[in-house]
């Protein structure tokens, strides 16, 4: 199997105090894909480069402190893509691909990490503008070659993807427009949620970020934002998921999918 990770860290340097290194190292994912890294280069060097035996490859954000992206791979890739050539957004440090091209398969892994628009009504806009820029992205790589993008999608995509749906129809997240953009990524484009591929009727047993917030967490009032996106090709070979729960590394939970294919 081909196990591969996805988990929005809230800071590297703040996920490995609370052990997300020593559960790599027992998990041992062939690609784990991260988001909101929250560091630079000198924060990486001579402590991060790997982990738990993978090489990491980044794409880091302009701003100090702030998002960023990175996936480790325990096979050396052919081509490392970082950035998806927005002029806008590639300084936020939100896209890295590893390329993998062999004689069997050609395929590529990415992390991706949307923009959230919950601290108000300019950043929900940039959300937009980067779903917009996004859409047509996915669609010519997908014509040239298969893929899985993990990464925090920060959507919940249908009413079982969050607890208290209802009263989230207003707010980021599950605003109309966001879930009508993956409803056309899965439809138009061609793309699989291969959670929903693999559990299509799970409701609180998905959810894969909680609030900080009041009792969220112990309440299990969550909503699911992690995903993996594949192509078809791809997507078929998926043969088990998981989501960890029992060790909180961040206020994400890391989702897992093992796919049947080798390197």
């Amino acid at each position: 199997m081909f196990k591969l990770t996805s988990l929005n860290l809230n800071g590297i340097r703040s996920a490995a105090s609370k052990g997300v290194e020593a559960w790599v190292a027992k998990t041992r994912p062939d690609c784990i894909c991260l988001q909101e890294v929250r560091a630079h280069p000198d924060d990486v060097a001579g402590r991060f480069e790997e982990m738990a035996g993978l090489r990491g490859h980044f794409h880091f954000a302009e701003k100090k402190g702030y998002s960023g992206v990175a996936v480790y791979a325990k096979h050396t890739p052919s081509d490392v893509v970082v950035g998806y050539g927005s002029q806008e957004f590639d300084a936020e440090g939100r896209w890295v691909e590893l390329r993998f091209d062999t004689p069997a398969r050609k395929f590529s892994v990415i992390s991706c990490y949307f923009p959230s628009g919950s601290s108000g009504e300019e950043r929900q806009q940039a959300k937009f503008r980067f779903l917009a820029e996004l859409d047509p992205h996915l669609a010519r790589l997908k014509s040239q070659r298969d893929f899985i993008l993990c990464g925090d999608v920060n959507i919940a995509h249908k009413e079982q993807d969050l607890k208290n749906w209802r009263g989230n129809r207003k707010n980021s997240g599950f605003l109309p427009e966001e879930r009508a953009w993956m409803t056309r990524l899965l439809s138009e484009t061609g793309l699989v949620d291969v959670y929903r591929h693999l559990q299509p009727e799970t409701t609180e047993s998905a959810y894969t970020w909680w609030s900080n917030r009041g009792q969220a967490w112990s309440n299990n009032v969550g909503w699911r934002l992690d995903y993996h996106l594949a192509t078809p090709a791809l997507a078929g070979l998926a043969r088990k998921e998981s989501i960890y729960k029992a060790e909180r590394f961040s206020d994400h939970a890391p989702i897992t999918v093992d796919y049947e294919f080798r390197l």
